[in-house]
C-alpha cells in the first residue's frame, strides 16, 4: 500500500501559498512523470495571455493525471515556469494554482521565471509527478 504524507517542516518558512515544503511517498507506488505541458488547448491552439494558458497547463495535467488513472490527489511535486517576472504574473499564477488546486492535498511546488520556453508565444509550462 501507498501513503503519501504532506507537511510543512518546523524550521522552514510557512509557505507563500498552498503547496507543502515536503511530501513523503512511502510502500510500493505508481510514479507517474508528466513532460512538461504547456498553455495550449487539445486542438494545439496556443491560449491568450498568462491566465488562460495557465489554466491550459493545468487542464493538460488533469489530462495526463487521468490518462493513468489518477488525479490532483496524487501529485508529489509540480514546477512551473513562467516567462513573465512581475509581481502581477506571479500572483496570477499563485492565484490560478491555487484555485486549480483546491482544497484537496497539496503537493510540493517550486516556480522558476526563464527567459523562455520552446515557442516565444508560450509564457508557462507545467511538470508534475504524481504516485499512487
Amino acid at each position: 500500500m501507498t501513503t503519501i504524507r504532506r507537511w510543512n517542516p518546523d524550521g522552514i518558512a510557512a509557505p507563500a501559498s498552498r503547496y507543502a515544503h515536503a511530501v513523503l511517498v512511502e510502500g510500493a507506488a505508481r510514479w507517474l512523470h508528466l513532460a512538461g505541458q504547456v498553455g495550449t488547448h487539445p486542438d494545439g491552439r496556443v491560449a491568450e495571455g498568462l491566465a488562460a494558458q495557465l489554466d491550459a497547463c493545468f487542464a493538460n495535467v488533469d489530462a495526463g493525471l487521468a490518462s493513468a488513472g489518477m488525479t490532483r490527489g496524487d501529485l508529489v511535486k509540480v514546477t512551473v515556469y513562467l516567462t513573465v517576472n512581475t509581481p502581477d504574473a506571479v500572483a496570477t499564477y499563485r492565484a490560478r494554482r491555487d484555485v486549480w488546486i483546491g482544497d484537496g492535498p497539496l503537493p510540493a511546488a517550486t516556480l522558476l521565471i526563464v527567459a523562455g520556453l520552446a515557442s516565444p508565444a508560450l509564457l508557462a509550462e507545467v511538470d508534475a509527478y504524481a504516485a499512487s
